[in-house]
């Protein structure tokens, strides 16, 4: 800031310097008069010594005729000006990766090259299998394979076995198994071949196995696209933008805003809460009916197990890519990369999943804290179900204290530490990110409301709603609920100056309530009340766009930094300028989301290995 503003003060300088040279190339040297108070006002000339120009420009009588020769103020310098001082730093010609950003580019090669590879396999593979297989074999064997995102396409028989079947012949000569079997091998290679992975990802089918909950494609896809907006507008805030006051007065205290200010645009992440707590609730309980009715162990061993293979492998991924580009991109002036991405120092609270818990505020990419999240609220899933099949009574009590206990965290430290009831965009208190917006024991609520939604629509014999009139009134205070604690956010939008009981209330109860409303609408639509509402949540569109949520979630961020730590200039606030740069980044991010997927996500999750 102090940079910037010197660079103005220079600018003024040179011009009074110009301005005054020129007035005096026109004028003889006159006495100027010992005594400021009778300078004479109709002067036209005056000396040149810089003591005398000092003493005039002083006192106002630096003229000619009725013009002043002093220029006007940098309109940065003038509080009129809808500008802001913006900190930059002074560019670098050389970069310097030292070895543990080559050891996070190569890891990142790596996992890109391997799919390359075992996709080159697969094919001289099939090649050689066209040539030696009969059309009816291989006709046969094309039609196993991938039928939906995540799902195989089994007719009867397990991937394992569609795939040793086609390696029977050579298995069968060997006289005694390697320690490694070579159908190992081969199925991880498929597994990782383009021509499995890139299956399923774009199609218009629902991805859910089993059919039902269609309106979650809509429901995720849209908190994705809300979240993305209001990214792509926060960051730009945050770091280049040249006229922030314009933008607090235009957009900051406008509801119709909504998508991209900060605190609304957060909602959105309660929303994939309660999705989290809904699908872990039924993936658990169809894998309790699976086994026999029974909640063992290894059950629940292997649901944590799958849970971090979807995750891992992506988020590893992202957190060396961040920490590679870093050292090897010249960034711009108005950027510092190592501000908020301190993943040389606590890379591995990501690995362990509890960024999230750290009272930092500089930790290894920052928007990642949700999966820590997540995997915490996802461990309390068996426990809650372990409660519900032992008697209803006990877990209904569970239930409420961990509802109470999130409602009451979340108001007491509001009050006590003066917390907004949402991220201010353009003033970002350390103590609302660190000590409640990532903390599980705030953020609990919509996990279990989703988790007893989850339960419910499981175990439910009976629809919930009788008649159209309830589904009426249910659908009228849901919308209304939705609008009042958007409209909330706004009204209590100041900083709190003493502990407030609006505020407090406001912050322990909106997320609940809005993971309430949420629910609703994935009832309504289950139980055939949704309407119109339920078709548009159920398009089609909807479906490819859930299936690279995951990669979209974690790659938008890099892609936005990117492009806003290149930057040599700021970035001027319009309405049209950010639609445009929130359309570019939302392209950008689903193309490079599609490869993310087919190339790093997607092969762990289709990676098995059997032993024949």
């Amino acid at each position: 800031m102090l940079f910037a503003c010197m660079m103005h003060l220079e600018r003024w300088v040179a011009m009074l310097k110009e301005e005054m040279s020129t007035s005096l190339a026109r004028c003889s040297s006159v006495a100027l008069p010992t005594a400021p108070p009778s300078l004479d006002s109709t002067a036209r000339c005056f000396s040149s010594r810089e003591e005398d120009v000092e003493m005039l420009v002083l006192y106002g009588r630096l003229q000619f005729g009725q013009t002043s020769l002093i220029p006007p103020l940098p309109s940065i310098l003038v509080n009129q000006s809808t500008q802001e001082m913006i900190t930059n730093r002074c560019l670098s010609s050389t970069v310097s990766p030292d070895a543990s950003d080559i050891t996070c580019l190569f890891a990142c090669c790596v996992m890109v090259a391997v799919p390359l590879a075992a996709t080159l396999f697969t094919a001289i593979t099939q090649w050689q299998r066209n040539r030696e297989v009969s059309p009816s074999v291989e006709s046969s064997s094309l039609n196993s394979g991938i039928n939906l995102y995540g799902t195989l396409k089994t007719n009867g028989s397990s991937s394992s076995e569609i795939k040793s079947s086609t390696t029977e012949e050579n298995d069968s000569t060997s006289d005694t198994p390697p320690c490694f079997p070579q159908s190992c091998v081969k199925q991880c290679l498929q597994a990782f071949s383009l021509q499995n992975t890139c299956q399923g990802v774009l199609t218009t089918c629902s991805s859910i196995p089993r059919g039902g909950y269609s309106s979650l494609n809509g429901i995720r896809s849209l908190s994705l696209l809300w979240i993305i907006c209001g990214h792509s507008t926060h960051f730009s805030v945050w770091n280049n933008l040249d006229n922030s006051i314009n933008w607090r007065k235009t957009v900051e205290k406008n509801p119709l805003y909504v998508v991209a200010i900060s605190g609304p645009v957060f909602l959105a992440v309660d929303t994939f809460l309660v999705l989290g707590g809904l699908l872990s609730a039924r993936t658990l309980l169809s894998s309790i009916s699976k086994n026999e009715d029974k909640l063992s162990a290894c059950l629940v061993a292997n649901y944590f197990f799958k849970r971090i293979k979807r995750i891992q492998p992506l988020h590893l991924f992202i957190m060396c890519l961040i920490t590679g580009l870093i050292s090897v991109v010249q960034w711009g002036p108005y950027w510092s990369p190592p501000r908020g991405m301190d993943c040389k120092t606590y890379w591995w609270a990501n690995v362990l999943l509890i960024s999230n818990l750290l009272s930092v505020p500089q930790i290894c990419t920052p928007w990642t804290w949700y999966l820590s999240l997540d995997m915490q609220c996802y461990a309390t899933t068996p426990l809650l179900l372990y409660f519900y099949r032992l008697n209803t009574s006990v877990f209904a009590v569970v239930a409420g204290g961990l509802l109470l206990m999130t409602t009451v965290s979340g108001a007491v430290l509001t009050a006590l530490m003066q917390l907004p009831v949402f991220q201010p965009t353009t003033n970002t208190p350390s103590n609302y990110w660190v000590h409640y917006y990532m903390k599980p024991y705030t953020r609990y609520g919509p996990f279990l409301i989703g988790i007893l939604t989850g339960i419910y629509l499981m175990t439910k014999k009976d629809q919930l709603l009788k008649q159209k009139w309830q589904a009426a009134l249910g659908w009228f205070c849901c919308l209304l609920l939705m609008a009042v604690l958007v409209g909330l956010a706004y009204v209590l939008r100041e900083l709190p100056a003493h502990p407030s009981v609006p505020h407090a209330l406001y912050q322990g109860l909106h997320r609940t309530l809005w993971a309430v409303a949420v629910t609703w609408i994935i009832v309504a639509c289950e139980e055939g009340y949704g309407g119109f509402i339920k078709h548009f949540l159920s398009w089609g569109l909807w479906v490819p766009i859930s299936n690279i949520s995951f990669a979209c979630y974690l790659i938008h961020p890099v892609i936005m930094l990117v492009y806003l730590g290149l930057q040599e200039t700021p970035i001027h606030y319009t309405d049209l300028n950010f639609m445009y740069l929130f359309l570019g980044h939302l392209v950008l991010s689903l193309v490079t989301s599609y490869m993310l997927t087919v190339l790093v996500e997607k092969p762990y999750l289709l990676l098995k290995c059997s032993r024949t």
